[in-house]
């Protein structure tokens, strides 16, 4: 990731605030036209209103006016949707673009904040205080989030008046684990790894044994990508927080600390370059992007990877499309370490979800709320989540089955599925396997069972619902400019393990200290609610 162009892009974007809110109205101005509406926009008729609504897309079509997903959407939550293509790319191409479009003073009126952004926003009033609409406007999706995530919202406001200004993402399970293929376990007679010991030899079998059986010995018994991201499995048995890639914030010896700056941190990066010198990890990792490395699984060359659990059905899907491979994935267990306690890191408040722009245009406001209140409303989630008919589901002997997935052909309907902001496991089970066909309910089984037994290793941390806002004034912090330096030369034996205590001093002097302060202050407050 370039982050000198990211702070520009960002400082572009910052400087179009001001313009922003001219045009926009402040906060005030909002709530009281809002309140000045006469009925409940949530449940009122009338013509639909078109408003833009940017997220993640991995690569499906958008959504564009007159489009199928868009009267699916309008039918269905009386709200046009508007949904332009807009890569995401690991969230860097995302949050690149918009930049630009708040840059350019065409904020979309519903988007998915990145990276911090919407601090500033709320500072400079160009997105909406929610706390008094919400209630008001979109029960649905008020009454959906727990009191106390709310509360932890609040403690967050940048502003500092405890204000609701992003709605939280919500996981009520343990959602990420590393995946192993069964398959090749099974081919070589090995048993499911339980302590690192374990782990190394499987991965040596991995390397040297040819479980694909192409006679090439070409297969990676490990790897994840750029910038120590999405291998996440090699840091948990260290009992390292790491979110994605991304160090968190943890209790190590009874405070709330940054786990990059932990022995815990050291001993993992220290077992990870070992890996990457004896040839049991990606030679690639640290250049893989996204799609290289997804595409890796897919071609039958990966031994274990780490993501989402409940996605392994579009893994195992794409590897028989490239291979003719019927995979077997299983989640693998986190090895045991002597001396730590291992587990996958489960935030139950991910990332901000939503930011409503702060429209002085009351009747797209009105608009946007009542699709915020449609969308969290439970009758409407599991049509979300199957889409559009002939598109993305069909139905079979009176069934809807989900069709494979298809980027060439389906609209982005997970724009405004339910399971990815507000999600429980039994919930998310259910409809994945009460819409599987009968040829992709193979795929569903394996990730069913991964999901079930991701719950034994899942942990929350404690720094859960941190704001970015801690990093205010040490962009490079919040960005790991300095821990993406040391741990990728560490890992490639550029730098010796020793290096990490010049990495812990350097980091504490460039605002670690500050920030850990802060960070502390905001558990101690949070702890008193």
């Amino acid at each position: 990731m370039n982050f000198k162009k990211m702070g520009l892009l960002a400082a572009a974007g910052i400087l179009s605030i001001t313009a922003l809110a001219g045009c926009g109205g402040n906060n005030d101005d909002s709530s009281e036209g809002a309140s000045a509406s006469a009925s409940n926009p949530a449940s009122s008729g009338g013509d639909a209103v078109d408003i833009e609504v940017w997220g993640t897309n991995i690569g499906y079509k958008p959504v564009t006016k007159g489009s199928k997903t868009y009267e699916f959407f309008k039918d269905k939550l009386g709200v046009g949707v508007i949904n332009p293509y807009v890569e995401w790319n690991g969230g860097t191409n995302y949050l690149n673009q918009l930049n630009l479009k708040i840059a350019s003073g065409e904020m979309p009126d519903l988007f998915v904040p990145y990276g911090g952004i919407e601090n500033n926003l709320a500072k400079n009033g160009a997105i909406a205080d929610l706390t008094d609409l919400l209630p008001k406007y979109a029960p649905n999706l008020w009454e959906a989030i727990p009191q106390d995530v709310w509360n932890i919202v609040k403690a967050n406001d940048p502003t500092g008046q405890g204000k609701i200004y992003y709605i939280p993402s919500l996981v009520d399970y343990g959602r990420y684990g590393g995946m192993i293929r069964q398959d090749w376990l099974d081919k070589l007679n090995l048993q499911m790894p339980k302590t690192q010991e374990d782990y190394v030899k499987v991965l040596e079998a991995f390397r040297d044994r040819d479980p694909n059986g192409n006679g090439q010995k070409d297969e990676l018994p490990t790897g994840g990508r750029q910038e120590a991201r999405w291998m996440d499995h090699l840091f948990a048995m260290y009992g390292v927080a790491m979110f994605e890639g991304y160090p968190d914030w943890d209790l190590y010896d009874g405070q709330l600390t940054y786990s990059a700056v932990t022995p815990n941190m050291k001993a993992a990066l220290e077992f990870i370059a070992k890996l990457y010198k004896e040839g049991l990890i990606d030679k690639e990792t640290l250049l893989n992007d996204k799609a290289k490395w997804d595409g890796k699984v897919a071609a039958n060359k990966a031994g274990n990877y780490f993501h989402w659990v409940e996605q392994m059905p579009l893994y195992l899907d794409n590897l028989q499309k490239n291979t003719g491979v019927k995979g077997q994935f299983s989640l693998l267990p986190v090895p045991e370490v002597q001396g730590y306690k291992g587990f996958y890191t489960w935030k139950r408040m991910g990332n901000p979800q939503w930011v409503v722009k702060n429209n002085k245009d009351e009747t797209k406001l009105m608009a946007t709320l009542k699709l915020l209140n449609n969308v969290y409303d439970k009758k409407n989630w599991k049509d979300l989540y199957l889409g559009v008919e002939g598109m993305h589901y069909t139905m079979k002997d009176g069934k809807a089955v989900k069709l494979p997935d298809d980027k060439s052909a389906q609209e982005n309907v997970g724009i405004l599925n339910p399971a990815t902001s507000l999600a429980t496991l039994d919930f998310t089970t259910e409809l994945m396997k009460s819409t599987a066909s009968e040829d992709n309910l193979w795929q569903i089984d394996q990730a069913v069972k991964a999901m079930q037994d991701a719950q034994k290793y899942a942990k929350p941390i404690a720094g859960d619902g941190m704001p970015s806002s801690v990093y205010d004034d040490y962009p490079d912090i919040n960005n790991r400019t300095l821990f993406v330096e040391y741990a990728t030369k560490i890992i490639l034996g550029q730098y010796p393990i020793s290096k990490f205590d010049e990495f812990v001093e350097k980091w504490n002097q460039s605002g670690g200290e500050e920030v850990t302060k802060r960070a502390r202050e905001w558990y101690a407050k949070v702890q008193q609610k």
